[in-house]
């Protein structure tokens, strides 16, 4: 048993919060974004938070510290969007590999660091894998319901270099996030198999999903317990949701799940829903109090925050589940 799986029996693990609401803060200008790397790039690349490991690693190590910091276990690399399909919106597809490797490098060289000081609450990254923008199972064109924007080979051959790149860059776990399309996940997973077996690697996999509205299913369809069954031929470390919702909303849904794994369960909602500007107001005491309601129901062995999520609420929700038995698993 290694080290992760031997944190995740012994007790609830705290997963980061949100980067983007972290870096957000910086205020970086486009020549922030552009470094001396990008200079002369031929596009504005303002908003790639991603290539931020690459101009900006200071900036992108110090968000990390300071989740590890409010009592983070697992931190999550800056690769969201870090696969060739994502990066052709900005036509850096060819600066792949180097957004995850450093990306992956950055974070484990952080948790490395905490992980001296405290030996008796190591620290874990997990590789941060989006679902992509585009979707395998349907048709982004409403007159050719037949029409694809990608096919299963081109997502999987993109989530192989992906996880290529993270593996080298150190990472202890691939966390596969996000997933509106099952489909696509099943590619990512797929290709992670694939990797694994190429390596001779046993990496843990976590794969989170996104229950988008009021109606409790995924963008494609697929209700909790669906999303469940679907991928669970794989093996994995933990399965559970992110984004979308709130932590109030998104507890039937662990409901859903967590009575019919043995897998680990994971959660990381976002600070409530977003206001009228898009933005999230949930405070950390609020959230924290919500999540309380996860552990009274041993429904989570992994929680953390996405979006509008900021250290504060990571402490806040650390101190709800210290010293709290975790729901049991089978590993």
């Amino acid at each position: 048993m290694n080290t992760l799986h031997k944190a995740l029996k012994e007790r609830i693990l705290i997963l980061d919060g949100a980067m983007g609401t972290m870096l957000q803060a910086y205020k970086f200008s486009e020549e922030d974004f552009r470094g001396e790397r990008f200079k002369d790039f031929h596009l504005s690349v303002k908003g790639n938070n991603d290539m931020l490991s690459l101009t900006q690693p200071e900036a992108i190590a110090e968000v990390h510290r300071k989740y590890f910091a409010a009592g983070a276990d697992i931190v999550e690399t800056n690769t969201f969007s870090s696969t060739t399909i994502a990066m052709a919106d900005y036509e850096m597809e060819a600066y792949v590999y180097d957004l995850n490797y450093a990306s992956a490098k950055i974070a484990k060289e952080v948790a490395q660091s905490f992980t001296e000081k405290e030996p008796h609450k190591p620290r874990f990254v997990a590789g941060s894998i989006g679902p992509t923008n585009k979707t395998a199972s349907m048709s982004p064109d409403v007159n050719d319901p037949g029409y694809r924007a990608i096919s299963f080979d081109e997502l999987r051959i993109a989530y192989k270099q992906q996880v290529e790149a993270l593996l080298d860059g150190g990472v202890d776990v691939l966390l596969v996030e996000t997933v509106f399309d099952t489909l696509n996940a099943k590619a990512c997973l797929f290709a992670i198999e694939e990797v694994k077996e190429e390596r001779n690697s046993d990496v843990p996999v976590m794969i989170s999903g996104t229950i988008t509205d009021a109606s409790g299913r995924t963008l494609s369809g697929q209700t909790a317990e669906a999303f469940l069954i679907s991928i669970s031929h794989i093996p994995l470390l933990s399965v559970g949701f992110n984004c979308a919702l709130g932590a109030k909303q998104l507890q039937p849904h662990l409901e859903a799940i967590a009575s019919r794994t043995e897998v680990g369960i994971s959660a990381h909602p976002n600070a409530g829903l977003p206001n009228a500007f898009g933005e999230y107001d949930e405070t950390p005491e609020e959230m924290a109090s919500q999540i309380k309601k996860y552990v009274d129901k041993n429904l989570v062995n992994i929680v953390g925050g996405c979006c509008g999520t900021t250290p504060a609420h990571i402490k806040a929700i650390a101190s709800i589940v210290e010293g709290v038995t975790p729901r049991p698993i089978a590993l």
